[in-house]
């Protein structure tokens, strides 16, 4: 287990549509081996296997790995407990989706309301 004091800046996750086993390795800071008994623990995280069978994450397999990550290693939490977690933000992510939304359109409303002129009129 890492000390939460050695919790070190992730580099920034590259424009790609996939990404290596490897590659990921190194993104999230986590064993190979250990992202392939992460795939068995969470069923959420499900890698492409493609080519000889070798496996491929998209961008948000990696931010879920970050995110397991930080559950288990920061966190403290047990696999079935960071399992349970994600099981819960799941179940409640989309009221929180919808939140956001709603507070993002609500800010463009002010900014389109500062860049339009006062006299011209709303489509």
């Amino acid at each position: 287990m890492l000390d939460p004091g050695d919790n070190c800046e992730l580099p920034p996750i590259p424009g790609k549509r996939y990404f290596t086993i490897s590659e990921v390795s190194e993104l999230c800071a986590v064993k190979p081996h250990v992202l392939r008994y992460w795939e068995q623990e969470f069923p959420k995280l499900q890698s492409v296997k493609r080519r000889g069978n070798r496996r491929y994450y998209q961008h948000h397999d990696v931010l879920l790995i970050r995110e397991i990550r930080s559950l288990l290693y920061v966190e403290g939490f047990t696999i079935s407990g960071a399992r349970n977690r994600l099981i819960q933000e799941g179940q409640g992510g989309r009221d929180h989706h919808a939140e956001a939304l709603t507070l993002l359109t609500e800010g463009l409303e002010e900014v389109r309301a500062l860049l339009t002129p006062a006299g011209v009129a709303r489509s």
